[in-house]
């Protein structure tokens, strides 16, 4: 079991820093977006001109600081609303069953590690946090 957090770690740090360095190098062939709500989000994404970017170079940088052990609490902060996004991405926009296996394996090994590292988050869920003197 204690090798448990390291495997979760490198396998999210892997498919971040692969996926993330694919938005910018181009070398995972993706399909197109199937449904209209699909197309017209990454539509839109790619229109705005600054947002796939730093999509990737967010990707790019936690699934480093994963993969190094370094901040990475830091990193799974940085991956959370990313993680969602993919979550509802899948469910609602482009819902095929076998699109599936990646994005659960990404949202078990973030859970997990989330809690594994509950103490580094202990500060951000404090209900009445005091600013330092």
């Amino acid at each position: 079991m204690s090798k448990l957090p390291l495997v979760a770690r490198i396998v999210l740090g892997l498919v971040f820093f692969v996926f993330g360095l694919n938005g910018f190098l181009h070398f995972i062939p993706l399909p197109p977006p199937e449904g209209e709500g699909a197309k017209a989000m990454l539509t839109g994404f790619m229109a705005s001109g600054y947002f796939l970017p730093l999509l990737a170079a967010t990707q790019v940088i936690s699934g480093a600081l994963l993969l190094s052990g370094r901040f990475v609490p830091l990193a799974l902060t940085l991956l959370a609303p990313v993680i969602v996004q993919i979550i509802l991405f899948h469910a609602f926009l482009a819902p095929a069953p076998g699109a599936w296996p990646i994005p659960i394996v990404v949202l078990v090994c973030e859970i997990y590690l989330a809690r594994v590292y509950r103490n580094a988050f202990a500060a951000l869920l404090s209900v009445r946090a005091e600013p330092a003197a």
